[in-house]
């Protein structure tokens, strides 16, 4: 025969469920009290405002596009003339390179592995970013490309640059290309003062 299983009185429900209402009190308790204790959240951060460019930057850059769409059809154009053989290194590319310390496969690689850094309509010309090594280390060099309606493209120049990250103003481009001819320019210092001294005197001959 089956045991009958006792019922709980009215009585012992409510005590039981009053047990658990203070089990579930005692629970939210500790957990805010953990909660508190606990370091508080790094803020979110801000949103990173755009720094206004300068009016006189704003004018250097006049007639120079650095949008992306206009950088990487540029940069597939070049690559497909790379590859084809449709190149042509100038004699002031050359001259740059020998002063500067860097090959003509430098050249080649920034044209690969470099990206093209802006694009000036008018000139039809690129400015293309990257890198060459030099005795362990790492420089950088910027190749100026003339592009042509048929594909072909001239490595017009190519140099270390002082600011790596500066894109050249159209101004600038035509001053340091004002000079591109095969003709070797020799330019003489004055004689001067020698170093540490203030005087304006001129170098004095050995006897």
């Amino acid at each position: 025969m089956k045991t009958p299983v006792p019922r709980a009185t009215p009585l012992q429900a409510a005590a039981q469920t009053g047990t658990d209402l203070l089990a579930l009190r005692a629970q939210l308790s500790r957990a805010e009290k953990a909660a508190r204790r606990a370091p508080p959240l790094p803020p979110p951060p801000r949103a990173a405002r755009p720094v206004p460019v300068k009016a006189q930057r704003e004018a250097e850059l006049d007639g120079v596009n650095t949008d992306d769409f206009s950088l990487a059809r540029a940069h597939a154009r070049l690559r497909d003339a790379v590859y084809d053989g449709r190149y042509h290194v100038c004699p002031h590319a050359i001259g740059h390179a020998r002063a500067e310390g860097f090959l003509e496969h430098d050249i080649m690689n920034v044209l690969l592995s470099g990206r093209v850094r802006a694009v000036y309509p008018d000139d039809h010309r690129w400015l293309v970013c990257g890198a060459f090594e030099a005795c362990g280390v790492s420089l950088p060099l910027h190749v100026v490309v003339q592009h042509y309606r048929d594909g072909h493209v001239d490595i017009v120049t190519a140099f270390v640059p002082k600011h790596p990250h500066h894109i050249i103003s159209r101004a600038r481009l035509a001053v340091m290309l004002r000079y591109d001819d095969e003709r070797i320019r020799v330019r003489t210092a004055q004689a001067g003062n020698r170093v540490g001294y203030r005087s304006k005197g001129k170098w004095k001959k050995s006897a």
